[in-house]
């Protein structure tokens, strides 16, 4: 019984000393995230724990680092998948909680905006994968723009490639693969760098098969986390998109009659590459092709070829084309247009757009010798067979 007694004491001190750590525990748990870590040879730097919200960045903490780089921050837990970022000066570790998580982060400073190591989050992880793939294609886009080597059209064909091939890329691994995740929010989301500047990848306001990205993302995220902020973002962009990119099938001319000038057209007068005013009534006489067009658009090379051998089989014979850039970057509209052979303009307010009816691009519309536009390309099945018959 003694020994008894000895074992019975012993269970309780142990037992009690459990319940004392579980009740420690809960008393001192934290319903959110924590971010911890080390950033090595970053002695005396400032290190800013940044919320990358849909309105911009927010600062939440910073802290001074020691010689050791050790850092901890803590984040209330979020509604669904957050961004955050870590950052030293212009460099960036961007980072994804989505539960009570704690994601440790190790680093060295000069190379802690894409060589850091992730523990304790794969979306982290997988966001880490596509900065690393973004910084490569940024660099080769580059290489490119500056080969001096490389004509125009030979320039443009590689880097349509090169984008269309990344494209791809996220489209497989990371945003049909997983589209609940922060990895695929951050890749339908991302933008890439060029010399003149960022652009997104996908855009849904322009692109049919980029709002099919987009879509997924918010179909999933909107059976999740309807309620989220970045889910009513997605949403929007999807459904906006769709709007703008509808194949029209059965739309008239829709042109406003009291908007036609004398000339017999709705004239139009935009800047070319060097800045002057090219108006369309000027092409009075010819068979023109006014063609509304974003050279940034995954088929616009392929195009372009195919209009180019129509120009020069045709334009001795009175054919002209009066070309419309939409593009939001003017300099790369520049670029794609600096050698065509046809008028080349571009517009920013959608004067044109909206005076033409234009809601789908490309769009183009033939008119006549005597200025009159007769058929817009919906109704168009053989655009060569209808060229040669107004010539």
């Amino acid at each position: 019984m003694r020994h008894l007694g000895k074992h019975f004491s012993l269970f309780t001190f142990h037992f009690s000393l459990f319940i004392l750590f579980l009740l420690t525990a809960c008393h001192g748990s934290h319903d959110g995230f924590r971010v911890e870590g080390r950033i090595s040879g970053a002695t005396d730097s400032v290190l800013h724990f940044e919320l990358n919200a849909i309105g911009g960045l927010e600062e939440l903490a910073t802290v001074k680092l020691t010689p050791i780089g050790a850092f901890s921050f803590e984040g209330e837990r979020p509604d669904c998948p957050e961004f955050y970022i870590l950052r030293i000066a212009d460099k960036r570790i961007h980072l994804c909680a989505d539960s009570t998580e704690t994601i440790t982060i190790t680093a060295d400073y000069p190379t802690m905006a894409t060589a850091y190591q992730v523990q304790g989050s794969e979306s982290t992880r997988r966001i880490q994968q596509i900065v690393v793939a973004q910084q490569v294609l940024s660099q080769r886009l580059i290489a490119v723009e500056r080969d001096e080597s490389l004509l125009p059209g030979q320039k443009r064909d590689s880097l349509l490639a090169m984008l269309d091939g990344y494209n791809r890329r996220m489209m497989g691994d990371y945003i049909a693969a997983d589209p609940w995740s922060g990895a695929a929010y951050f890749a339908v989301c991302q933008q890439i760098t060029d010399l003149a500047g960022s652009f997104l990848l996908f855009n849904p306001l322009s692109d049919r098969s980029d709002v099919k990205c987009y879509a997924a993302v918010a179909t999933a995220w909107d059976g999740r986390w309807p309620d989220a902020p970045r889910t009513e973002q997605l949403c929007n962009m999807a459904v906006k998109g769709m709007e703008n990119t509808a194949p029209v099938t059965q739309r008239a001319l829709e042109i406003d009659e009291d908007k036609i000038s004398e000339t017999g057209i709705i004239d139009i007068e935009l800047p070319d590459i060097n800045g002057k005013l090219r108006r369309l009534s000027e092409l009075k006489g010819k068979v023109v092709l006014l063609d509304f067009t974003l050279y940034g658009a995954k088929q616009s090379a392929k195009r372009t070829r195919l209009m180019r051998d129509l120009y020069e089989k045709y334009k001795e014979r009175g054919l002209e084309i009066y070309q419309i850039s939409l593009d939001d970057d003017t300099h790369f509209w520049q670029f794609s247009c600096e050698k065509l052979p046809w008028v080349c303009v571009h517009e920013t307010d959608g004067t044109a757009t909206g005076l033409y009816a234009v809601s789908n691009l490309p769009t183009f519309f033939l008119i006549n010798r005597n200025n009159e536009v007769v058929k817009r390309s919906d109704f168009i099945d053989n655009l060569e067979q209808e060229i040669e018959a107004l010539l």
